[in-house]
């Protein structure tokens, strides 16, 4: 076989056939060249996509923000009213006690003003002696630790608010400037500022 038989591309002949299985080139034609323009178009439309998902999650974390600061607002305002309710609760609960022990305690010494009354007659009398003077003493020191005091005595000036006038009855020879108690027929009671019962009492009134 010649040189020129074994070697046909020197003498400008066609080209073998490739061997089969072997891939054809790809041919480069227009509808590549246009592949170019849309992948630029689809990557412009990924990032307004983009965009606007991130506007949106701005805006959902704005408002979430808005909606966690008003939920406070409304917790801050219910604790500070449950707090001035329990305030209220409290002091009322304080008042209603201080009544109600003020109540028992005027109900026990009401019960006892007779008691004193005895008491006070019999020592105006000087017929307190022996063991019923202790017994009077005592029961005087726990009125006393109670609270209770006894008012209305001869010459104090007449309180209409803690006296009531039976009678008038001049005080010998002594003129008086403002009505004065002359005499006492039963002392007042009072229980701190409260006056339990008030003293029946003959006043003398000031000459004109």
């Amino acid at each position: 076989m010649s040189e020129f038989s074994e070697n046909p591309e020197r003498e400008g002949g066609d080209m073998p056939p490739p061997p089969e299985g072997t891939p054809e080139p790809e041919a480069q034609g227009p509808e590549q060249e246009t592949a170019e323009p849309e992948q630029v178009e689809s990557e412009g439309d990924q990032q307004d996509q983009e965009s606007s998902v991130g506007d949106a999650v701005d805006e959902a974390f704005a408002e979430s923000a808005v909606d966690w600061a008003t939920l406070a607002a409304e917790r801050t305002a219910d604790l500070q009213r449950l707090q001035a309710e329990y305030v209220n609760y409290k002091r009322r609960v304080d008042r209603d006690r201080a009544l109600s022990r003020q109540a028992g305690v005027e109900s026990i010494v009401r019960d006892l003003m007779p008691v004193l009354d005895s008491v006070a007659l019999a020592r105006a009398h000087d017929d307190l002696g022996g063991g019923f003077k202790l017994v009077a003493d005592e029961l005087e020191k726990v009125a006393a630790k109670h609270g209770l005091t006894s008012f209305g005595e001869v010459g104090d000036t007449f309180d209409p608010n803690r006296h009531d006038a039976l009678m008038e009855i001049p005080l010998e020879d002594t003129e008086v400037e403002v009505t004065t108690i002359s005499q006492v027929m039963q002392k007042g009671y009072a229980l701190g500022d409260r006056v339990i019962r008030p003293a029946r009492v003959g006043v003398a009134n000031p000459t004109t």
